[in-house]
């Protein structure tokens, strides 16, 4: 009966009066939002076309985002741990949960994940509707579930209009919650850097230092950093120091194979002014801290990356290189992107 009654108040909140009085039920109307898309950008995730973004999924997504009921204790939300200044990520070693949990890994971004086709630092995730779920769900972080987070939703008015609008009906389901935070996620591109700009032929140009950047990058950097992604999306142990967690084994807690033990999605390097420490989980407190590692030498591993093993277990890299580098990688900060 709560049910009917709500569903003919809000039959009757969408309804206008014609000339003779009666009462004419507005259609359902939800459109599509294209993706600003940009040109030379790797194709998107296929699980996109399933889920493409509307308007109305996209804010249902975003207030779902940054609600803290998504937690068990109502302490944090998605946006706790993905802060906007931070290109969505935080400026924690490892992600804080609630009660100050600590959990495995460093947060990581959350950019053009259209275009991902791996999610989290082992790839566990292989479409973004299927991501929303893991942090509710472990301790270290909501320590919740997904019934009762619809529980904790399902009469607030706000939501039910914005179901609707979204769906067609009210119905609160865990499909349609992990749906529409994805598509709000889809919608986070980022391609605005002076990067970009400058490869836009826009104005821009690089300076001297970032021009030398430039080409240490090409030579040094790309074979791992590539496409306007700047990740490759491959898997690799590049002999970073190693988590103390016994938990962790990079992508062979999702693989079982031993060759992919410690290794870790490459991550994409746009932003990367904004997102320290580095490293899975936060070893790097600085770029210069991370480049003085890879340079001096890293870990031996008997799966480590073959551009490191067969280069002395090191990138070589000069103290005006590295700076040089530094100054290239800060073009890839877009600062529309993180709201400035």
């Amino acid at each position: 009966m709560k049910n009917l009654i709500r569903t003919v108040a809000f039959v009757l909140l969408l309804a206008s009066c014609s000339n003779d009085d009666n009462l004419e039920l507005v259609a359902f109307d939800n459109p599509e939002v294209s993706l600003n898309i940009p040109s030379d950008f790797p194709e998107l995730n296929s699980a996109v076309y399933n889920n493409l973004p509307t308007q109305y999924g996209i804010e249902l997504g975003e207030k779902l985002f940054f609600d803290n009921k998504l937690s068990a204790d109502n302490t944090i939300s998605c946006s706790t741990c993905h802060i906007q200044k931070n290109a969505f990520s935080d400026h924690n070693k490892k992600a804080i949960g609630i009660e100050n949990r600590i959990g495995l890994r460093n947060v990581p971004p959350i950019q053009n994940m259209a275009f991902m086709q791996f999610y989290n630092w082992d790839g566990s995730k292989l479409k973004l509707e299927d991501q929303p779920l893991v942090p509710i769900i472990t301790h270290e972080e909501m320590d919740s579930s997904i019934l009762e987070v619809i529980g904790k939703i399902e009469d607030d008015e706000d939501y039910i209009e914005l179901f609707y609008k979204a769906f067609g009906d009210e119905e609160i389901t865990p499909d349609r919650i992990y749906n529409s935070i994805a598509q709000y996620e889809y919608t986070l591109i980022s391609s605005n850097s002076k990067y970009d700009k400058v490869k836009r032929g826009e104005g821009e140009t690089f300076t001297e230092e970032e021009a030398q950047g430039y080409a240490v990058f090409k030579e040094k950097c790309i074979s791992c950093h590539s496409t306007e992604l700047f990740t490759d999306q491959s898997f690799r142990n590049i002999g970073f120091p190693l988590n103390s967690n016994s938990e962790e084994a990079g992508r062979s807690r999702v693989t079982g194979d031993i060759k992919d033990y410690m290794s870790f999605r490459v991550p994409s390097l746009r932003n990367i002014e904004y997102t320290a420490p580095y490293g899975s989980f936060g070893q790097f407190a600085t770029l210069k801290d991370l480049l003085d590692y890879l340079s001096n030498g890293v870990l031996e591993a008997d799966n480590l990356d073959p551009i490191l093993k067969d280069n002395d277990n090191r990138i070589s890299l000069t103290d005006e290189e590295k700076n040089n580098l530094i100054s290239f990688l800060k073009t890839l900060s877009d600062k529309e992107f993180i709201g400035q």
